[in-house]
């Protein structure tokens, strides 16, 4: 049984590791928005759930990878932040395309709401895959 665990030290660093970028991640990027995605979330808008969602698989999907390639927990954070930097660009680059993308979240449209999401997984998934080398 002890050999089933040996890795529990491990597994509780990079996972309070990942944990700790995912809670970095979502201040970052609740304060990057224009809008209060927790409160608008609380209030029902789905519109916001979407692109907070969307944002928040898109940006675990690199770390991940990053995880499972890293050769430490040093490693792992920085190709975890490189994750998030991409991330926002990719909020600041749909924010160009849609000016008023805030202002539609917050109103619960759920097309720009879509387009954030689908944006972020795209970017994602193309950032998971680049940290394959």
């Amino acid at each position: 049984m002890l050999a089933s665990i040996s890795g529990l030290g491990a597994f509780l660093a990079y996972f309070a590791t990942a944990l700790g970028l995912v809670a970095l991640y979502l201040l970052i990027y609740t304060l990057a928005t224009a809008h209060d995605e927790l409160m608008l979330i609380r209030r029902g808008v789905t519109a916001a759930s979407i692109a907070l969602g969307g944002s928040l698989v898109a940006f675990t999907l690199p770390l991940a990878v990053a995880i499972y390639n890293a050769q430490g927990l040093l490693d792992c954070a920085i190709w975890g932040l490189v994750g998030l930097v991409v991330q926002m660009l990719v909020y600041w680059l749909v924010r160009l395309a849609l000016p008023d993308l805030s202002r539609q979240i917050a109103a619960g449209e759920a097309a720009p709401a879509l387009l954030l999401a689908a944006a972020s997984l795209a970017a994602g998934i193309l950032n998971a895959a680049s940290m394959t080398y």
